[in-house]
C-alpha cells in the first residue's frame, strides 16, 4: 500500500478508469461555514492519492477527474462529499454511488452504519477513527492523518462488492440506483438551504 500526497491539485499524470473511491476531509461538518481541506481518491489497487485543498488555488486535474461522467464517484455518506465538492470547486459529481445509502437500504437490523461499522462487520477490517477531528486544515499533515485519510478510501471498492450482493439480495438494487442519481440533487439543496428540510413531508 501506497499512499502519495500531494498539494493543492492531483497531479496531471494520473488518471482513474472505471471507478475511483472519494472522500473528503473538513474544517468541520456545516457546509456554509467550515471549508474542504483534503480529498483522498484510490482506484481500488491499495493505492491512494490525498490532496491537501490550497484555497486560493484551482485544482483543475481533481476536477476533470469528478466532472468525468464515464467514472463512477464511489463514496461512504455521499450527500456530504458532494456539496463540500460542488461548493469548493462548482462541480457535479456523477455518476455516484454511496456505501452508506446502500447499507441503509439493506442493513435494516441495524442503525449502525458508519464506515468503521462496515468494515468490521463485512471485510474484518478494523479503522481507527482517532484522527477524525484532528486539525486538517494544517499546513502539514501528520503521518497519521495521511494513514487515516487513505484508509477513509482503500476499502471502499471492496464495500460496494458487499452492499451490491446485498442490494441485489434484497431486491433493491433499483430503488439504490435512484437513491445515487439523485444524491447529487440532495447535495444542491443542502447548499441551498434546505438541508434540516424534508421537502416530501406532508
Amino acid at each position: 500500500m501506497t499512499n502519495h500526497l500531494h498539494r493543492g491539485d492531483l497531479p496531471s499524470n494520473v488518471s482513474f478508469s472505471g471507478s475511483v473511491a472519494v472522500d473528503t476531509e473538513t474544517m468541520g461538518l456545516r457546509l456554509n461555514r467550515d471549508r474542504l481541506c483534503v480529498v483522498q481518491l484510490s482506484s481500488g489497487d491499495g493505492h491512494s492519492h490525498i490532496v491537501q485543498i490550497v484555497q486560493s488555488q484551482a485544482a483543475p486535474n481533481l476536477v476533470r477527474v469528478f466532472a468525468d461522467t464515464t467514472i463512477q464517484k464511489i463514496f461512504h455518506f455521499a450527500r456530504f462529499d458532494l456539496a463540500m465538492l460542488q461548493r469548493q470547486f462548482g462541480v457535479r459529481c456523477t455518476p455516484v454511488y454511496c456505501t452508506r445509502t446502500a447499507s441503509r437500504l439493506t442493513r435494516t437490523n441495524t442503525d449502525k452504519h458508519g464506515l468503521k461499522d462496515l468494515c468490521k462487520e463485512l471485510l474484518g477490517v478494523e479503522l481507527s477513527k482517532q484522527q477524525q477531528t484532528s486539525d486538517w486544515g494544517a499546513a502539514q499533515l501528520s503521518q497519521d492523518q495521511v494513514d487515516y485519510a487513505a484508509a477513509d478510501v482503500l476499502y471502499l471498492h471492496r464495500l460496494k462488492t458487499e452492499m451490491d450482493k446485498m442490494l441485489a439480495r434484497e431486491g433493491r438494487t433499483a430503488l439504490a440506483e435512484a437513491c445515487f442519481k439523485f444524491l447529487p440533487d440532495r447535495a444542491a439543496l443542502d447548499l441551498a438551504g434546505w438541508a434540516d428540510e424534508d421537502l416530501f413531508a406532508h
